[in-house]
């Protein structure tokens, strides 16, 4: 990696992403998370990586509220999510892509379909989401499946469309669980370079990921969960 160190904030630069001292606790004295604070700048590539248990897939929901802290603050975009009211939730989410490991695709809409969901809660006109669905799908190769059906496609594809969802609204923020979990490792350079390749278009991106080979192949700055806690930040 290009250097160590531990790091909470970065000067200069825009910073969707700010936590100061923030805790997830489930159980009483139980943490899932436990005093992290660090800071994500504009365009940034994050790799989030750690043991099962450490805590990522829980940072990650704290970000686009689909949990809340128990201590301490988050900022995203310039919001303290754990205090926006429930219907300032989805403002939130429309600036923000996730892909899931398990893909979560709708099984009795097309590719087209699912994909557009992601337009259809923004309100885009139907003929302009059409077009960027279309070209989303060109840009993932799957436009020749766009009306298949979810259970039809390989679980390469099933990601593809989970990741073409993400991206078709070009969100400001990218979050991704361990996006290529189930693929083979021709189809998960093929994910992860569609993900770099937005981070390199402005949008900041967070991957949670145990693929160690991945890391080391992409050269990004590394932030390692052990228990909950900040371990190491490597830039």
């Amino acid at each position: 990696m290009r250097g160590s160190g531990r790091r909470a904030t970065h000067a200069g630069g825009e910073s969707p992403i700010r936590l100061y001292h923030v805790s997830k606790s489930y159980l009483a004295g139980s943490f899932a998370l436990h005093d992290v604070s660090l800071e994500i700048r504009k365009g940034e590539f994050v790799f989030l990586t750690g043991p099962s248990g450490a805590g990522k897939t829980t940072l990650l929901k704290l970000l686009f509220a689909a949990e809340r802290p128990s201590e301490g603050q988050i900022l995203v975009r310039g919001r303290n999510v754990g205090r926006l009211r429930e219907s300032a939730v989805p403002a939130l989410r429309r600036r923000i892509g996730v892909v899931f490991q398990d893909f979560k695709l709708l099984p009795r809409r097309t590719v087209e379909e699912n994909v557009r969901v992601a337009l259809d809660v923004t309100g885009t006109p139907p003929r302009e989401a059409r077009a960027k669905v279309f070209q989303m799908l060109k840009q993932v190769g799957l436009q020749h499946r766009r009306f298949h059906h979810p259970l039809s496609l390989s679980g390469g594809e099933q990601q593809r469309v989970a990741l073409a969802r993400a991206l078709v609204n070009e969100p400001e923020i990218l979050l991704a669980d361990e996006p290529t979990g189930n693929l083979d490792p021709e189809l998960t350079l093929e994910i992860m370079d569609l993900v770099v390749g937005a981070s390199t278009r402005g949008t900041t991106v967070i991957v949670a990921t145990h693929d160690m080979g991945l890391v080391e192949r992409y050269g990004k700055r590394t932030i390692r969960l052990e228990g909950g806690r900040m371990g190491e930040d490597l830039q």
